[in-house]
Order: structure tokens, then sequence, then C-alpha cells
């Protein structure tokens, strides 16, 4: 994963700058930045407006009693295409857009959803876990326990055998 990492941080921009490159020489350099500013001020509308409606959904499900996964992965998948609108270039906004626009957000969300494993602490109080299978999300309880800081005991149990005399 590191490694995947450290390639995404070098190829990524590499890319985005041959292809600001391609697009200036052939539509020319004032176009080239114009449609770069063009299409991260359309990306912070739809960030503005796609966040909003995420956060209401998102209140509304609580209010409602449900676990609002859906609504939690829209808004996750809503930063990160926010964040990959406010990287410049070509390559990133377009995939920032297609992470804000519904439909598109709706197919990658089925991609990813089964992918994802969620922790944290449930309604009646207690750790647990949501796991996702296939579109829907249900709940287990977590196997860690908790001591009174909160900290996370996550040990097994096993017996040693008995030993005689001192050691």
């Amino acid at each position: 994963m590191p490694v995947l990492l450290l390639l995404l941080f070098i190829l990524v921009p590499i890319a985005e700058i041959w292809t600001i490159i391609q697009v200036g020489q052939f539509i020319g350099i004032l176009p080239t930045i114009a449609l770069l500013i063009a299409d991260s001020l359309l990306g912070a509308w739809l960030l503005r407006q796609q966040g909003r409606s995420a956060w209401r959904r998102l209140r509304t499900a609580l209010a409602e009693g449900r676990v609002p996964a859906r609504e939690t992965a829209d808004g996750a998948l809503i930063i990160l295409g926010g964040t990959l609108l406010l990287t410049p270039g070509f390559l990133t906004d377009i995939l920032g857009v297609l992470l804000l626009v519904p439909p598109t957000r709706a197919l990658i969300r089925r991609f990813v959803a089964p992918r994802l494993v969620m922790t944290g602490a449930s309604a009646a109080g207690g750790p647990a876990a949501w796991t996702v299978r296939g579109a829907a999300w249900g709940a287990q309880r977590a196997t860690r326990t908790y001591d009174a800081e909160g900290t996370a005991i996550d040990a097994d149990a096993r017996e040693l055998p008995r030993q005689d005399g001192p050691r």
C-alpha cells in the first residue's frame, strides 16, 4: 500500500502536468488557465450544493433512527471529490466532478461499499463495527473490549501450562 501511494504521488502530478501542457499547446496558455479556473469554480459550486444535500440526508437518517450508511459514504465521496477539484489539473478535476454528480457517485459507491468496514460507538453505548454486505449495511458487535479510559483492549486469552517450582 505505501508503494502504491508513493507511485500515485509521483505519477498523478506528472500526468497532470503533461495534460496541462498538451491542452495549452492545443488551445493556448490563456484559455488553458481560464479553463482550469472555470472548472475549479464549477467544482466549488457543485461541492457546496452536493455537500449541503448530503448533510440534510445525513441529519434526516439520524432523526429517523437509521444507520446513515449511504449518507456517510456519500459525504466521504463528496469530500474526496472536492479535494480532487482543489488539486490543479484536468484529470483530477474530471474524477472530482464524477464524485460530486449523484448518478456517478452512486455507481462508485456501489463499487466501493463492499470493500469498506467502519467501526465506531453504537447507539447502545458500546463498541460496534459496521460491515458492508453488497449495497446494504448491517451492524455487528465488535470483538474489542474497552477499559474505563476508553482504551481498546485487543488480545486473545490463552492458558499457559502450570510449572511447578519457583521461576
